[in-house]
């Protein structure tokens, strides 16, 4: 009888912590669907949907967006299994002078039977590149690749002002949209490599002596695909997963920019008065010598 009992006693206690389980994980749920706004798309743009939320670009803060706002919020997108795989990366800051390239080229797996659903949904690979303060890009220079047909959507998001040097301005993010359709690979295959270049410009360095060292981490990249017809603004994205990358740890990338000299300021700062008061002067005796013509 005492054997009956403690059994019957084992087997509630089993069912109390399985409604408790799912009670937290429901609660968890609960809490990140408060925090993050989940839904099953997003705005046209990933990172819009950040910036919404968050007026500067905070880097733990974005991580957290990235980890929980998208698995949870792509909801189904072409089913269960992930999309693309991304199994090789490289990355070079290419050109020369403070406007440079930041050059990236992948290798992306295409699963056979889901090439043209791909397609069919106008899906698209997204890259999301985080600037350090150090450089910006300008938006205006990337809408004319999107106008060009080198890229379908771009946009900056974050400290856009192109004026501020680096010690006041903060971090930018870069997004980037490439349709499927231009990057697919043919029939009988299943692998891709695309090749993305992003112009960069390098603000202001701090005054001191040799170069001030730009440090750029890994982008983040997704597949997403419409969402539906009535709300055509919103996506479905899905990350694509980089752990086959074999040198993902691998050292940074990065960008040596010059620093000014700071025993060469008050030159510098004399000379250029001199030359915006000598061009002040002149635009006047010329508008006083047209003046009286």
């Amino acid at each position: 009888m005492t054997g009956f009992f403690s059994s019957d006693l084992g087997m509630k206690t089993r069912s109390l912590q399985c409604v408790s389980v799912i009670f937290l994980i429901s609660i968890k749920s609960l809490v990140l669907a408060s925090i993050y706004g989940q839904t099953c798309s997003v705005d046209e743009y990933i990172a819009e949907s950040y910036f919404k939320k968050y007026h500067s670009f905070i880097e733990r803060e974005f991580d957290n967006f990235i980890a929980n706002k998208i698995p949870l919020g792509s909801c189904k997108l072409l089913g269960d299994e992930n999309l693309l795989m991304a199994k090789s990366l490289s990355r070079n800051v290419i050109g020369e002078g403070s406007h440079r390239w930041l050059s990236s080229s992948m290798r992306l797996k295409f699963p056979r039977e889901l090439k043209h659903e791909l397609t069919a949904r106008s899906c698209e690979v997204v890259v999301i590149e985080r600037l350090p303060s150090g450089v910006f890009a300008d938006p205006f220079e990337l809408q004319h690749f999107v106008q060009r047909g080198v890229f379908t959507d771009a946009a900056v998001f974050g400290d856009t002002n192109l004026e501020l040097p680096s010690f006041r301005s903060n971090q930018t993010v870069v997004e980037i949209h490439m349709s499927i359709d231009s990057i697919v690979p043919l029939r009988d295959e299943d692998e891709s490599e695309v090749i993305l270049k992003v112009p960069l410009h390098a603000r202001y360095q701090p005054l001191g002596h040799g170069f001030s060292r730009v440090e750029f981490g890994a982008p983040d990249i997704f597949t997403c695909c419409s969402s539906t017809e009535q709300d055509a603004a919103k996506m479905l994205c899905q990350p694509i997963p980089t752990s086959l990358i074999p040198d993902k740890k691998a050292s940074p990338l990065m960008w040596e920019i010059p620093c000014g000299n700071k025993e060469h300021a008050a030159v510098v700062s004399a000379v250029t008065f001199g030359f915006a008061i000598s061009t002040a002067l002149l635009i006047v005796l010329t508008s006083v010598s047209y003046s009286r013509q």
